[in-house]
């Protein structure tokens, strides 16, 4: 038979056979490997042939969404809480007022004097709902001015004519007690004026019957970390705003990162919750006088600029206070930008220009 015509035998058998005719041991070992190698290969490429590959891509879960509260920058639950009504709440601070309910819940608060040296709180809700807070008293305008951008209601108890005039108006949501007596009530154990009290049990069912079922406030920018200075140059901030019964302290704990208030020489506690304390605490200089119009009354600048003092996390910064317009929101800034607060509760007081001072150490 022509041996052109003869069957071929497979290739690797071929291979086999070139291998055998060399004698030299490692050529033998070599061959031997690639045709195992080969022939394994050759055995795999025929399993999977006509086999499609299958590609398997494990999704990775989508991260849950992070919540800010708008007063305080501090991380809520639910994307409905960043809409919850805004309450605030005039609350008194003569000494007979001492110690108050609710402050401590307090996530912003303003002060500032209103009259004859007397200070007194705007003090704002949103997240926290304290069931006893007082004692409630009257409004001036400059607190008008500083509740504009919150976009929330007012619990006052009457107020300076100019006061009541705008809060009585749109866009303000006045919950007035001399309107509203149900939502409020007189404490057995205080003398008038200095017993009235209200709860967010009553404001909030007052708020929801008038339709205030949520707010969209301007507030300050927040910083989403706890950062600390490089110094911690101010463990100690005394704020003289009027005299000693009303000058306050607040001292620095690198434990909890608050600023624990003080005034008249003691520590300030709420009489429900116990010591005051800030995470942010800011003096801004204003301009204060006295102004006729149901009798004397203080005047303060509250739109425009001026010099603002920023403590937080133990240290100061020297920045600018800012307000545009009554509806626009405070803002603080620093070399053209505007300085981010630490995350938590923020205290705000109006130090009078020329009779008012802030130091620290």
């Amino acid at each position: 038979m022509d041996p052109s015509l003869a069957p071929k035998r497979p290739w690797f058998q071929r291979l086999w056979k070139w291998c055998k005719l060399h004698r030299t041991r490692s050529i033998a070992i070599a061959c031997a490997s690639v045709v195992v190698v080969s022939g394994v290969a050759a055995w795999l490429y025929a399993q999977s042939a006509g086999t499609p590959i299958i590609q398997v891509t494990r999704q990775m879960p989508k991260p849950k969404p992070v919540y800010y509260a708008p007063l305080t920058g501090e991380v809520v639950k639910n994307e409905s809480d960043l809409t919850k009504p805004v309450t605030a709440i005039m609350i008194e601070n003569s000494p007979d007022a001492r110690p108050q309910s609710g402050l401590k819940d307090a996530e912003i608060v303003y002060e500032a004097v209103a009259e004859g040296g007397i200070t007194r709180f705007l003090a704002l809700y949103q997240q926290k709902k304290p069931q006893v807070i007082g004692p409630v008293r009257s409004l001036r305008t400059y607190y008008v001015d500083w509740l504009a951008q919150y976009n929330g209601s007012v619990a006052h108890v009457g107020g300076s004519y100019q006061a009541l005039q705008m809060v009585r108006k749109a866009p303000y949501r006045d919950i007035d007690q001399f309107f509203n007596p149900d939502a409020y009530w007189r404490a057995a154990d205080r003398y008038a004026p200095h017993n009235v009290y209200t709860s967010f049990a009553r404001i909030d069912a007052l708020n929801k019957a008038k339709g205030y079922k949520s707010s969209k406030p301007k507030t300050f920018e927040r910083s989403k970390e706890d950062g600390k200075p490089a110094k911690q140059n101010a463990r100690t901030v005394n704020l003289h705003i009027s005299g000693p019964l009303y000058d306050s302290v607040y001292t620095y704990s690198a434990k909890y990162g608050v600023y624990g208030r003080s005034q008249a020489g003691t520590p300030h506690v709420d009489r429900e919750k116990g010591r005051i304390g800030a995470r942010v605490v800011i003096a801004i200089m204003v301009d204060m006088k006295k102004v006729l119009e149901d009798g004397y009354r203080e005047s303060i600048g509250t739109k425009g600029t001026g010099l603002a003092y920023i403590f937080q996390n133990g240290g100061v910064q020297k920045a600018t206070w800012r307000k545009d317009t009554r509806g626009s929101p405070l803002m603080f800034v620093k070399d053209g930008k505007i300085v981010p607060l630490a995350p938590g509760t923020t205290w705000i007081t109006a130090i009078p220009k020329g009779s008012g001072s802030v130091t620290w150490k």
